[in-house]
């Protein structure tokens, strides 16, 4: 049975209880009498032993450590906490006098205050423009402890202005495709959920929890699925999630699908996210296997719900979060099915949905080999 910590209050009234039963003949102690002071001083230096004992207790098994301690559980099993990925674009469009250069290492600012550094030098072409390389500047961790990784991703279309003027250039820069590599140092939860998975699940030298996992230690990555044969003979698929929090492309990584650049096989190399994950997998993976990381494809499920016409922004916004949540649970490329009696009792455990009929889907959700589903459009009849 579990340990009962006393409260502050306890451990004062047990020492002076204890005060008074020694004492024989004086009573009970008086509110400012040195004998109250000191069972109090020594009921506070108590409750902070037992809080310290508390604090060692959490220590002493992964599923509870925090911070170093943790950390150093996790190397037990050569599992470390995933860095901030820094975001980086290879289609910024520069503009300016023919001839104009940019060295490297140019300092560019984002609206906000965000920076970014041009990767090499870049020679302003005939027409007037250029095409460059950028990298995210990390911020100094002191100012944003997450690490500031996912900060950086930026839509397309988006300007950046020269920290200092440049002869010949432009002082505006557009970056023409979205940057989404960007990933924040890994949560102290999502940690923990990685290291008890390695204690859980003991190297098989390439089964399917060792591809999950291989693929789970790159940043940004959250999800990940193995699918045996996925080309064919020989052939591995694993599928990713980027769960971050930007929340425009639902998770999806952005890349396309293939094996890792470092693979001298002439198949096709992936690209973006994918190849990050591809990347790193090749290295450790099985020498016979030819890998494929790939992206789930979006699913798109629409509801319609009936008896709930008259209901809030805030009702609605519940009901949403509730059928993601069964989605994001359920939800599976290796080929899964949503069973209806679970989105009902989602549905029905927001408080205002009583009387409520899901006409739409009607029956279990199944997905095939490479889908994930998502929620599409809910109307309310």
């Amino acid at each position: 049975m579990p340990y009962n910590r006393p409260t502050l209050t306890e451990l004062r009234a047990r020492n002076l209880a204890a005060i008074e039963s020694e004492l024989k003949g004086t009573g009970t102690p008086l509110r400012f009498s040195n004998l109250n002071i000191i069972g109090t001083a020594d009921a506070g230096l108590a409750y902070l032993h037992y809080g310290y004992l508390d604090w060692i207790a959490k220590q002493s098994v992964p599923w509870s450590a925090t911070d170093e301690n943790l950390a150093g559980w996790a190397a037990l099993k050569s599992v470390t906490q995933k860095a901030a990925n820094v975001g980086t674009n290879n289609a910024t469009i520069f503009t300016g006098s023919t001839g104009a250069t940019l060295p490297a290492g140019t300092v560019l600012n984002r609206g906000d205050g965000y920076q970014y550094t041009t990767d090499a030098e870049i020679a302003i072409g005939p027409a007037g423009t250029a095409t460059g390389a950028i990298t995210a500047v990390l911020p100094d961790p002191n100012d944003d402890p997450t690490g500031g990784g996912d900060a950086g991703n930026t839509p397309a279309g988006t300007q950046l202005t020269l920290d200092v003027s440049i002869s010949g250039v432009d002082s505006t820069a557009t970056i023409s495709t979205a940057i989404t590599d960007g990933a924040d140092i890994e949560t102290e939860d999502a940690f923990r959920s990685r290291t008890l998975l390695a204690y859980q699940n003991t190297p098989q030298g390439g089964n399917d929890d060792d591809y999950e996992s291989w693929a789970l230690a790159v940043s940004g990555v959250t999800r990940a699925w193995t699918v045996r044969r996925l080309m064919g003979a020989g052939t591995v698929g694993v599928y990713i999630m980027i769960d971050g929090t930007d929340t425009s492309n639902n998770g999806f990584p952005a890349g396309s699908d293939g094996i890792s650049s470092l693979d001298s096989w002439s198949g096709t190399k992936a690209t973006g996210d994918q190849k990050r994950v591809a990347d790193y997998i090749y290295p450790i993976q099985p020498v016979t296997a030819l890998v494929y990381v790939c992206s789930p494809i979006k699913t798109t499920i629409n509801f319609t719900i009936s008896g709930l016409a008259s209901a809030d922004s805030t009702t609605t916004a519940a009901i949403s979060a509730a059928i993601d949540g069964v989605l994001f649970e359920s939800g599976n490329p290796q080929g899964a099915t949503i069973y209806l009696s679970d989105l009902l009792v989602a549905i029905s455990n927001v408080s205002g949905t009583g009387g409520f009929i899901l006409t739409s889907p009607s029956a279990n959700i199944t997905t095939s080999t490479g889908q994930l589903p998502v929620r599409g459009t809910v109307t309310y009849t």
